[in-house]
């Protein structure tokens, strides 16, 4: 382990859901200009990865460039640093207990009881360890998923316990996040909620030397005052986490508040560089100078966090094209069963987006939303099985095929859309699909060409099915523009149609690899389409 490695430890208490993926993306952010920053987080699920988790159940799955499947904060991580990822980067239970089990079989224990402590949280101890001397880091910041007292995490909290003793003070700090709630029929903010998670804390040996307090405000004078008298520790410790127009506001929020001057001080660090360019997004986020409403027409719905990292692609455009981006949300299966009609769903809307997905339900919705906005020349952005179902729409009503996709219809006439030949005698799920960053060769003088001004580009992916290589003629042919394939020139990466106001789709999930400092192409192409 390097000597200069420093450590911050990111927990949370009372509830889950407050931020501490963004808490911890921003801490990184304020430390950013000037150390390498390496951030991880901690799963207490037995999981081994995300990657066959419902996103209803998880939240979106978030693909990085090497192929992993990981949890969404990691997106988070990437948009505030400006980093790309690595999958060793995410330690679930899943992972560690697979390890000492095969530690264990192969003997390495020396016959010994292999127990959760020491055996487990040395094993935790242990990768964070080599994470920092193999990416010579010089801030690890790790991030506990769940709140404290969650029965899963309490082998993470013990290694972090641990790591303490192990490192000098000025070389390690807890950070914990809590809530604050307002009790509206007194108009107070109560502080009992963080006093309790932080008794939990110190019950399992770590006294938090940050805590930083979620609430619909920023906390009072009050507030902070009783925080840090009942916690142990100084009033200029305790820091707010208001609620905010955006999450890119609040590393600013944290600086005003003497979070970084704080960091510096007690892990020793050296002065950051400051936030300027950063803030004037942030202000054109707030700010906004025009205003378009796109429609995402998906299956996930009822939980916008399966879609974050489009509504985030959709945030950096606005913030690089000064506008406020509304997105309507279309359950399609509900046009499938023809309960709402196209032209309802779609009134007010100035652009289309399809996501991608998994399984038969809602393709059909789908579809029929293609065909409008293909005919009625209204923008429109396919990923992933957007792509899968343009062509699939295309083929049917251009091409005049009984179009379809082997993963809805088995024995479809004619499979546009079919399983990766690769795949076929893989029966176990987890991490077999195309899955991480693949180049893909642009043809010249296309639109997808110009937005990414190259003729090469890297791409993440995460699917099993592709367009069938025999129907690429035809689809050529009826006027289709298969603008960005694979390398050998047998599979599809980009389409487009050119005489339309904007139709382009992609079997890559470029929402993945967008910044607020450097928006997706695709997606901005699709912004600018419609404010032309």
């Amino acid at each position: 382990m390097p000597k200069q490695t420093k450590w911050i430890i990111v927990s949370g208490g009372v509830l889950s859901g407050l931020g501490k993926g963004i808490v911890t993306a921003s801490i990184g952010k304020l430390l950013s200009s000037n150390l390498k920053i390496v951030p991880v987080k901690c799963d207490g699920y037995l999981n081994v990865d995300p990657g066959t988790m419902n996103p209803i159940e998880h939240g979106e799955v978030f693909v990085l460039d090497d192929g992993g499947e990981v949890d969404m904060d990691f997106g988070h991580y990437e948009r505030f640093l400006n980093i790309d990822c690595k999958f060793d980067w995410n330690i679930t239970s899943g992972k560690v207990y697979q390890s000492i089990i095969e530690k264990e079989r192969k003997g390495l224990f020396l016959g010994k009881t292999v127990q959760m402590v020491p055996h487990i949280s040395n094993e935790i101890k242990n990768k964070w360890k080599e994470l920092a001397k193999k990416e010579q880091a010089d801030v690890m910041i790790i991030e506990l998923g769940g709140t404290v007292g969650d029965i899963e995490m309490d082998l993470f909290f013990e290694a972090s316990r641990q790591l303490k003793l192990e490192v000098d003070k000025e070389n390690l700090l807890f950070c914990h996040l809590t809530y604050v709630p307002i009790l509206h029929c007194v108009g107070e903010q109560k502080t009992k909620p963080t006093q309790q998670s932080v008794d939990l804390m110190q019950a399992r040996g770590i006294q938090p030397d940050i805590i930083i307090g979620r609430s619909p405000n920023k906390l009072t004078l009050k507030s902070k005052e009783k925080i840090a008298l009942f916690c142990n520790i100084k009033k200029n410790e305790v820091i707010s986490d208001p609620d905010i127009q955006t999450v890119y506001e609040l590393p600013l929020i944290f600086k005003e508040e003497g979070l970084l001057d704080l960091i510096e001080k007690k892990l020793e660090l050296p002065k950051s560089g400051d936030l300027i360019e950063w803030a004037k997004l942030v202000n054109n986020i707030k700010n906004p100078e025009k205003e378009i409403t796109i429609a995402m027409c998906g299956k996930y719905t009822e939980l916008k966090d399966s879609y974050i990292s489009i509504s985030e692609a959709l945030i950096h455009c606005g913030a690089t094209l000064k506008t406020k981006i509304n997105t309507k949300w279309i359950e399609t299966t509900e046009i499938e069963q023809g309960k709402i009609p196209i032209e309802e769903a779609l009134k007010g809307i100035q652009g289309v987006i399809v996501p991608g997905g998994f399984g038969s339900r809602g393709t059909e919705g789908k579809i029929k939303i293609i065909e409008h906005v293909r005919t009625n020349n209204i923008p429109f952005l396919g990923l992933c099985l957007g792509l899968q179902l343009a062509v699939i729409e295309f083929a049917r009503n251009v091409c005049n095929l009984s179009a379809d996709s082997t993963e809805v219809n088995k024995k479809a006439k004619d499979p546009i859309i079919d399983f990766l030949p690769e795949q076929k005698k893989i029966h176990n799920k987890g991490g077999t699909m195309r899955l991480g960053a693949y180049e893909a060769i642009l043809k010249k003088d296309s639109i997808t060409a110009k937005l990414y001004d190259s003729l090469r580009v890297y791409e993440r992916h995460r699917h099993r099915y592709e367009v069938n290589p025999e129907y690429h003629k035809i689809l050529t042919e009826k006027g289709l523009t298969l603008s960005g394939t694979s390398p050998d020139n047998t599979l599809i990466e980009f389409i487009e149609l050119q005489n339309h106001k904007y139709f382009v789709a992609t079997q890559a999930h470029p929402e993945l690899k967008s910044r607020l400092e450097q928006p997706a192409p695709l997606f901005l192409g699709f912004v600018k389409a419609i404010i032309k």
